[in-house]
């Protein structure tokens, strides 16, 4: 498949590979692209339609809501709702697992999602993006929020839309990831970034050190491994994960948000950020660990659970976690 191939005729494409496949996920994925594309036009139009800044309100993890979280929260569930693919799907800004509407028909598959991830971001004008993970499930079963629950291993999809210089789309099915950018003006997406490989190391550490004085002492020895003249390293931070996680991706290098004192049990979200992030790299020839283990081994216990995330470069990743595995007086 060559560069410049349009992503509907690609997913076509790939559905041909497998001549049981019913057409749903194809389907499905092209729902996802429209509500890409309504999100990414109100990302470039939102200093002209007046939806910048904070709504004055707080989602389920007590954070502020912006104008453009619920936008785009709101655009991802009327756009994916109707097409009979869905049985059911969760939001990061929502409590609890939102069914399809009765009077629409129900599918075998769930999604979940981060409709603006870096929102607050967004008055300056630094890229958001959109980050969501697809599971398979029985056609027809009533769904709850254990059917929600499955390890990064259960992904039949993962993938995020960065709304940046350009909008692009990133995603895996567990065959490589593959990488489209949105073209305005005639409205489609073309393949730009085939088979997308993560350097096996990088040069780029990304980690907000404004929570230095609350590290646990494996991430402050890595961090100053990191910047000791010997390994070449360099910061770069920008505080929206989309971005941090796709510049690493592409150019090699490690994220790292851990633990630490003040957020034993890590900060970012498991099936909304960690799993659906750590399924790309992972196909991509890179790693992600929570500091113990495989991220995508990890079984949630809760919609909202939360992990600590280590993710880019193998090599690097396998560094970072040596330095947390070091015994501490």
């Amino acid at each position: 498949m060559s560069v410049g191939m349009t992503l509907t005729k690609f997913l076509h494409e790939e559905q041909r590979r497998y001549p049981n496949s019913s057409g749903n996920f194809t389907a499905l994925f092209s729902d996802l692209v429209i509500a890409a594309k309504i999100i990414s036009s109100h990302v470039r139009r939102a200093g002209l339609a007046g939806i910048l800044g904070a709504a004055g309100t707080q989602n389920v993890h007590g954070e502020e809501v912006q104008k453009l979280d619920e936008l785009a929260n709101e655009t991802f569930i009327k756009t994916m709702e109707h097409g009979g693919h869905l049985s059911a799907m969760a939001s990061e800004e929502m409590d609890d697992i939102i069914h399809v509407d009765g009077k629409y028909p129900r599918g075998n598959y769930v999604i979940l999602f981060d409709p603006l991830d870096g929102s607050s971001n967004i008055d300056v004008n630094i890229s958001v993006g959109t980050i969501f993970s697809i599971l398979k499930i029985e056609k027809g079963k009533n769904v709850t929020t254990k059917d929600f629950l499955k390890p990064g291993m259960e992904q039949v999809c993962a993938g995020y839309i960065l709304y940046g210089s350009s909008t692009m789309l990133v995603y895996t099915t567990g065959h490589g990831v593959h990488g489209f950018t949105l073209d305005p003006s005639v409205g489609e997406f073309f393949l730009s970034h085939k088979d997308i490989k993560i350097p096996e190391k990088g040069k780029i550490f990304s980690i907000n050190e404004g929570n230095s004085r609350h590290w646990l002492p494996g991430t402050a020895l890595y961090i100053e491994k990191a910047k000791s003249n010997g390994a070449g390293m360099s910061a770069r931070y920008v505080g929206s994960l989309v971005a941090d996680f796709h510049r690493n991706l592409l150019k090699g290098g490690i994220f790292l948000y851990p633990a630490d004192m003040k957020s034993t049990k890590g900060k970012l979200r498991l099936m909304y950020e960690a799993n659906p992030l750590a399924f790309i790299v992972e196909q991509a020839g890179g790693a992600a660990s929570d500091g113990e283990g495989r991220i995508m081994e990890k079984t949630p216990s809760e919609l909202h659970q939360r992990t600590p995330l280590i993710i880019g470069s193998k090599a690097d990743v396998e560094e970072a976690v040596s330095f947390w595995k070091v015994p501490t007086a």
